[in-house]
């Protein structure tokens, strides 16, 4: 049996690109967006394959080269909302076959997602640790982070907002991975991401950038993918000891 491919059969010869008219109440800037929307063949694809985001082929595509989402894998999915990488992770980890599990956190309302355990709810809230345990019965194997604020127009403020997010995302990452786990978050490049490699580098076995095809050219997005957890660094134990001491 063939698995699915990670991307859009592209059309040979022919292009067949929709343009759209600015109406009279939609801005220029939202056309161009309508227009890019609708000649995306990802946003196609991901209609015809029920996926809720052309996100979700990011995550296909990173699998295939890192090939990291095995069936039994007890996955987390934060900022899971709307739902696309928590779909993948369903696929490729297998849960309703009772071989692993996948779990969604969101602070916002997401539907639920066949297979998956959804939470709405804040990650880094005080009690989340203990819930996902409870969740997955046991630590996290996979966690997973698409998670992107929304964007200001200001490259360095856009840039500082979703490292922000990632560091707040592997923070979260470190005190519910299990030995040998696996941490993939959106980047972006600038400058300001050396604190967070600096960090994974010292807390896991490898550490790569990748950009999946999926990823827009003209974005600065790319994905941190580490792989072998030895454990988190010494400000994150120190963090945990303070609390505990509390």
């Amino acid at each position: 049996m063939t698995s699915k491919s990670s991307g859009p059969n592209t059309p040979s010869g022919r292009n067949f690109g929709v343009r759209v008219k600015t109406a009279k109440k939609r801005s220029l800037s939202s056309t161009l967006w309508l227009q890019r929307q609708l000649n995306d063949p990802y946003v196609v694809e991901a209609q015809k394959r029920g996926y809720r985001s052309r996100a979700a082929f990011k995550l296909l595509q990173l699998d295939d080269k890192f090939k990291l989402l095995a069936p039994g894998k007890r996955v987390v999915d934060l900022g899971a909302a709307p739902g696309g990488w928590t779909q993948v992770a369903v696929e490729r980890v297998k849960p309703q076959a009772g071989k692993g599990k996948v779990v969604g956190l969101d602070i916002l309302e997401m539907e639920p997602v066949e297979g998956a355990i959804t939470f709405q709810c804040d990650f880094n809230d005080e009690d989340a640790p203990d819930r996902l345990h409870e969740a997955l019965d046991g630590p996290a194997d996979i966690v997973l982070s698409d998670m992107a604020a929304p964007a200001t127009g200001h490259p360095q403020t856009d840039h500082i907002r979703i490292m922000g997010l990632a560091e707040l995302a592997y923070d979260f990452a470190a005190q519910v991975l299990s030995p040998g786990g696996a941490f993939i978050a959106k980047v972006f490049q600038g400058g300001t991401e050396r604190t967070l490699l600096d960090r994974l580098k010292k807390d896991f076995a490898s550490v790569k950038h990748a950009k999946p095809p999926a990823s827009r050219a003209d974005s600065a997005e790319t994905y941190v993918v580490a792989v072998g957890f030895r454990g988190g660094s010494s400000a994150t134990r120190n963090a945990r000891a303070a609390d505990a001491e509390d």
